[in-house]
C-alpha cells in the first residue's frame, strides 16, 4: 500500500529521469491524469497515454530530452504538500517557482492547475509540487 500515491508519481518520473528512460509507467487516478495533462501542456513530457484495466488503470509518460545535449526537459520535481503537512496557499500569496520559470501545480476547488491560471482565477489551493 503506499501511502502518498502523488509522491510515488513523482518520484517514478524522477527516477526514470534520471536513468535516462524514454517512456515511464504509473498507476492511474484522477489527480495524477490531471497532474500528467499539464506537464503536457505546458512541454514538460512529450506524451502520455491513458491505459484502462480491469483494475485501476496506467499512464504511460513518454518523458521529453532535448535531441542534442539528452538533457531532459525536467530539471527538479519537488513534493510540497504531503500526507502529514499539508500546504495551502491563497490566490495573493501562490509560490512562484524559479521566478516564473517553472510551475507549482494546485489542486483548488475548480480543478487541478498550475500556479499562473490560479492567479488569473484569484483562487488558492493545496501546492501539490514544484516542476522546473
Amino acid at each position: 500500500m503506499i501511502t502518498d500515491p502523488i509522491a510515488d508519481y513523482l518520484t517514478r518520473i524522477r527516477n526514470a529521469i534520471m536513468a535516462n528512460h524514454r517512456i515511464v509507467e504509473v498507476p492511474a487516478s484522477n489527480i495524477k491524469k490531471e497532474m500528467t495533462k499539464i506537464l503536457y501542456e505546458k512541454g514538460y513530457i512529450l506524451n502520455y497515454k491513458f491505459e484502462d484495466d480491469d483494475r485501476q488503470g496506467t499512464i504511460k509518460i513518454a518523458l521529453k530530452y532535448d535531441p542534442v545535449t539528452k538533457i531532459p526537459a525536467i530539471k527538479k520535481l519537488e513534493r510540497i504538500s504531503t500526507p502529514g503537512l499539508r500546504a495551502y496557499s491563497d490566490s495573493r500569496s501562490l509560490p512562484r517557482v524559479l521566478s516564473g520559470m517553472g510551475i507549482a501545480i494546485l489542486t483548488t476547488s475548480q480543478g487541478v492547475m498550475t500556479d499562473k491560471e490560479a492567479r488569473v482565477k484569484k483562487i488558492g489551493g493545496e501546492v501539490l509540487c514544484y516542476v522546473s
